[in-house]
């Protein structure tokens, strides 16, 4: 037991002892106003977030703010092979970092690191193609404001890959079963960066998020974009960027095009999701379409219609933006208005129960053996308190948006 206890001083909580930095200048390497830890390791250091063979382990790894040029430095004060560790070896910390930089390209040196972030910092421009800029409040007492602005690249410029390789492995800190891009033509890149200007009264740029769209095709001669990996760095999270995104980027991008069929997302987050659903409802608010009377009796092909052909929201998103909006309209105190509202997003809550049923069914008529599938299905009585269940979520859910919206409006 005292073996084991000893060997126990030797485990370290990978997100306690790593810490990162966004460097624009020296000051940023002695700031710890400026420092923070990543949101997970499991995917550099596996499922239990450990690290096993220091004591008192330090992990600092930078990434220019700028061109994203990385600097790891790892520190303990003692390692397990200093005392009896019965064979077993301490995890190799560099190798497990390395791994994550593509093009195995980071710096160990302090000193030539400042000199790279220095002449980088001083040279670096945007790639791509500028396509939206916008203000943000700096929460001073001046009122001040800090400026944004988006750029969109492609896979042809192979300098701005090799940026993007660099903040992927950022990425493997921050999004959850995150892979890597392939280099495929049909990716677009979108690119925000911060525009400041240092002590001097230069202009430079850091790096501040970024977010991909796939470009799916669309018989005939559509394309259906699709966003995903959207990620807002952590020292620029909480100021609308994310909001600002996907409500107004992503929307006068594509909308305007002709090709787009419409826009969806890749399985988005709660957050994304939310903010989406803001947006939408929004917009949908000013059509005809979606007007009190129309939503009081039911979805409607016209509601489809409009809301693709105006805003490039595909089918599935325009249902859910019908019934946040009509339960925005539904008097709850009216219990047949109220239950009439809860009886058809449970229908649609339903389907694939009742197709996977319907589906049975069918097989079953064809002499096929189906009890084996047909045990693995929810009783009646448990399928209806799941989808009460999953009713009361939707509807917690939609009265966010409608709150988010109303506070908007006023």
């Amino acid at each position: 037991m005292t073996a084991i206890s000893s060997l126990q001083n030797f485990v370290t909580d990978a997100l306690e002892c790593t810490q990162f930095r966004l460097i624009r200048d020296d000051a940023d390497f002695e700031d710890e106003s400026v420092a923070f830890h990543p949101e997970m390791a499991h995917q550099i250091f596996g499922e239990q977030e450990s690290i096993f063979g220091y004591r008192d382990l330090q992990i600092d790894v930078c990434f220019a703010a700028s061109s994203l040029d990385i600097y790891f430095n790892i520190k303990y004060s003692k390692k397990v092979d200093e005392v009896c560790s019965e064979g077993v070896k301490p995890d190799d910390v560099e190798k497990a970092l390395a791994e994550i930089v593509e093009d195995g390209c980071y710096y160990t040196n302090l000193e030539e690191y400042k000199k790279v972030v220095k002449a980088k910092t001083e040279s670096f421009k945007p790639f791509g193609e500028k396509v939206d800029e916008f203000q943000i409040s700096s929460g001073t007492a001046d009122g001040g404001t800090r400026t944004f602005e988006v750029y969109v690249s492609d896979v042809n410029d192979k300098e701005f890959l090799k940026f993007h390789s660099r903040l992927e492995s950022f990425s493997f800190w921050f999004i959850d079963a995150f892979s890597r891009v392939e280099h495929d033509p049909l990716w677009l890149f979108f690119m925000v960066y911060e525009k400041y200007s240092n002590n001097n009264n230069e202009t430079r740029y850091a790096t501040a998020g970024y977010f991909t769209v796939y470009q799916y095709f669309s018989y005939p001669q559509f394309i259906r974009p699709r966003v995903s990996q959207i990620l807002v760095l952590p020292p620029f999270q909480k100021l609308g960027i994310a909001s600002r995104l996907i409500e107004e980027t992503v929307f006068k991008y594509f909308v305007p095009k002709e090709n787009v069929a419409d826009i969806t997302y890749e399985q988005p987050t709660d957050i994304v999701q939310h903010i989406r659903s803001v947006s939408d409802a929004k917009r949908c608010m000013t059509l005809p379409s979606f007007a009190k009377e129309h939503l009081l009796a039911g979805f409607s092909k016209s509601m489809l219609r409009d809301a693709k052909e105006k805003f490039k929201i595909n089918p599935k998103q325009c249902r859910v933006i019908y019934e946040i909006l009509r339960l925005g309209v539904t008097d709850l105190k009216n219990e047949t208005e109220y239950r009439k509202y809860r009886v058809e997003v449970k229908k649609r809550l339903n389907l694939n129960d009742s197709k996977n049923r319907r589906e049975l069914m069918r097989l079953q008529k064809k002499g096929v053996d189906v009890s084996g599938a047909f045990s693995i299905l929810p009783s009646l009585e448990d399928r209806i308190e799941q989808l009460h269940a999953a009713y009361k979520e939707v509807e917690k859910v939609y009265h966010q948006v409608l709150k988010k919206i109303n506070s908007i409006r006023e």
